[in-house]
């Protein structure tokens, strides 16, 4: 299906260069551009970058256009299904008559089906003889010759004849013309110019053209959108692409007094090929699902591709919010757990704290230099105290909440070059912590983690990324955190702590039947598994510590001891345990599980059913039952013994009527053992009723008596 290709702008200078190239003449391209094209305008400008942790961005061209327009834009090939699924077309005053993108088919597929097939670089002759049967007219050079300089006739086609000239035999291509006057045949070297007489071989060449010159950048496809109205009117073209993550990285002080003081920056990257200037930024912290799916090109099964989870495999350990929060059994003391950062000394200190800080930004100087510091000549040397990063920095985004999601939106217009990234600073404010010491034995088996317990007072919604920790003035080390909510608590931890110790313990002890019950006969024995892991702490260093112990949650388990936690994580129960400058402390966890037992009454042994009968955890209720069972169940094994005692002496019996069988017809009749065999044969039959009769009635008193006992059982239901 032929259909007008879209092209970028500045394209009409390169089809005329080809056009001269070739020697086509083109009459009235630009009248036929302006009645039977919208003319080309350049591109709109991108004035709203919306940037999703999911890796898409949302980008929002704005401008004016006037009259009917067509605004020719360029894509990657990778781009183009995420643009044909999420294009948005707006133009406020007037209609948007349609949408144009490049065909995903090959170019010589798309040569081949104009008029003008320039697939494979197609010679002057070649191009003409395509053309036989159209009207054309034709210019040629100024010569000796009694041809005239211009003709107008129909090509009849291209041939070469050989003629011998000045260096021998050679071949010449002459063009072939019928005309008013009759048949002319010209030579193609002499051949100026050659112009179509018909518009529509006109445009075929020119779309051809275009074709070639797009092709040329076979990474880049193009989207043309078709505007029509009248005047100059505002217009808008959005869409959803991928886009790298825009990630975060924060700065966090711990001062010796006052709160922490969290920076976030964000981290956005422009990758492509077109400048941002002065563009509208927002960044969102949420995670809409996005997918690709090829809809560039027929599908016969929809495929979508989904991304791996962000930020997978890091190395430093990270930590869940918490499911469920409860006070400890111990008493907890503030003064003895550390240092408490969350500013409850005071407002009279946090402001101190500030005027101090502008007093020493006043003078320009520091004090408190170490008195073993020299100074080099010429030189003065000025040093902070206190390392204040929110010096010279403020936000540059304003918050807000989007229902599920949280978005920054940055208060300045931004300019990022392409290929370019930036920082830009969206947190600079005080949070709420608390100094403590992790331990976790999975992450360290003898040593815990300095960290810190902070809650988000930012009133921000934070997303995952590092954070580069300082203890005053001095780097203390690197942490990572999750996603956090506005007033959500949570652990970071940024350096090994030498100077705690732990040494965790495990201990076991044997399972114990803590219940018997009886349940349609199946008797249910339920035994308790301890398992005990005592956490031994020591404290070298010059301060007191709060250790924060995390030990693995067990949905099967239950907590024994203590009786309470300080918080309980999706995979781990948080205890916090004081513990004095040089001293040591122990923290036991005791955890419970029940292992429930089945046995079958029927097909227990009397060994196994005495020994829950003489459990103490065993009630008197379950004990009278199960002596009962007994019972019943011993009457049907003495009844069971003696039926088997009858039937093996029956089998005897009727073993020895064999071989007494096999002696009768072996001997004489009148031989004195014959007629003793034959006695003794003779009383054995008389023995075999008896015992056919005794075993019918043990088999009927068993089944009576199985009958009995298994309808006891199944009446059961004793706790």
């Amino acid at each position: 299906m032929r259909r007008r290709t879209l092209v970028l702008a500045g394209l009409a200078g390169a089809v005329l260069a080809a056009g001269a190239a070739l020697r086509l003449a083109l009459p009235g391209a630009e009248a036929a551009e302006a009645t039977t094209v919208p003319r080309a305008t350049p591109p709109l400008p991108i004035a709203k970058v919306v940037l999703f942790s999911s890796g898409v961005g949302y980008f929002q061209r704005e401008g004016h256009v006037e009259g009917n327009t067509r605004i020719d834009l360029t894509f990657p090939v990778t781009d183009i299904n995420d643009l044909l699924k999420s294009l948005i077309v707006q133009d406020l005053s007037g209609q948007v008559t349609a949408v144009n993108y490049d065909s995903q088919a090959p170019v010589e597929r798309t040569l081949r089906s104009f008029a003008i097939n320039l697939t494979g670089n197609p010679s002057f002759g070649d191009i003409l003889n395509q053309a036989r049967g159209e009207k054309v007219e034709v210019v040629l050079q100024v010569s000796n010759t009694t041809q005239p300089g211009t003709l107008t006739g129909t090509i009849m086609g291209v041939e070469k004849q050989r003629q011998i000239g000045k260096e021998g035999p050679a071949e010449v291509a002459f063009l072939n013309l019928w005309c008013a006057e009759g048949l002319r045949s010209l030579k193609l070297a002499e051949v100026q110019r050659v112009r179509f007489l018909n518009p529509i071989m006109d445009d075929e060449v020119r779309r051809a053209l275009e074709v070639l010159a797009l092709s040329h950048d076979t990474q880049k496809k193009a989207v043309s959108v078709s505007f029509s109205g009248s005047g100059r009117r505002p217009v808008r073209v959005g869409y959803v692409i991928e886009n790298p993550i825009w990630k975060t990285s924060y700065r966090l002080q711990l001062p010796k007094e006052g709160k922490p003081f969290l920076q976030g920056w964000a981290v956005v990257e422009n990758p492509s090929d077109e400048d941002w200037s002065d563009v509208s930024m927002s960044l969102v912290s949420g995670r809409p699902i996005s997918f690709q799916m090829d809809l560039y090109q027929p599908l016969y099964i929809p495929r979508p591709v989904v991304e791996p989870e962000l930020f997978a495999s890091l190395r430093p350990p990270t930590y869940q919010s918490a499911m469920e929060r409860e006070l400890q059994a111990q008493p907890r003391a503030a003064a003895a757990v550390g240092e408490r950062l969350d500013g409850r000394a005071g407002l009279a200190r946090d402001e101190a704290f500030g005027n101090a800080l502008r007093e020493q930004a006043a003078k320009g100087q520091a004090a408190g230099l170490g008195a073993d510091r020299r100074a080099v000549p010429g030189r003065q040397h000025h040093v902070d105290p206190i390392l204040a990063i929110q010096q010279g920095v403020t936000s540059a985004a304003t918050a807000s909440n989007l229902g599920d999601f949280f978005q920054y939106d940055i208060k300045h217009a931004v300019t990022l070059p392409r290929q370019k990234s930036a920082l830009l600073p969206i947190i600079n404010q005080e949070v709420q912590g608390t100094k403590v010491s992790i331990y976790n034995q999975s992450t360290h088996p003898k040593f815990p983690l300095l960290g810190l317990k902070f809650k988000n007072t930012s009133g921000l919604h934070l997303m995952q990324g590092p954070i580069t920790v300082f203890d005053g003035n001095t780097y203390a080390g690197d942490a990572r955190v999750l996603d956090l909510s506005p007033n959500e608590e949570r652990l970071i931890s940024y350096a090994v702590d030498l100077n705690m110790e732990v040494e965790p313990i495990a201990k076991s002890t044997p399972d114990r039947l803590t219940k018997v019950v009886i349940k349609r006969g199946i008797l249910i024995a339920t035994n308790k598994v301890v398992e005990t892991k005592v956490y031994n702490v020591k404290n070298r260093s010059d301060q007191d510590r709060l250790l924060v112990i995390e030990h693995p949650f067990r949905a099967d388990f239950r907590l024994a001891k203590p009786e309470k936690y300080a918080e309980r994580a999706r995979d781990v129960y948080r205890f916090e345990l004081a513990v004095a400058k040089g001293g040591s402390a122990q923290q036991e966890v005791v955890e419970e599980r029940d292992v429930v037992q089945r046995v079958t009454l029927t097909n227990a042994d009397d060994q196994s059913i005495r020994f829950f009968m003489q459990s103490p955890v065993t009630s008197p209720a379950v004990q009278k039952a199960l002596q009962k069972a007994l019972e019943l169940k011993g009457k049907l094994s003495l009844t069971q013994q003696e039926l088997a005692q009858v039937t093996r002496t029956l089998n005897d019996i009727v073993k020895d009527q064999e071989r007494l069988r096999a002696n009768l017809r072996e001997m004489p009749s009148n031989a004195a053992a014959y007629k003793r065999y034959l006695e003794k044969f003779d009383q054995q039959e008389n023995e075999i009723e008896k015992l056919n009769e005794q075993i019918k009635k043990l088999q009927a008193t068993e089944h009576a008596q199985r009958k009995d006992y298994d309808a006891y059982l199944m009446a059961l239901d004793v706790e």
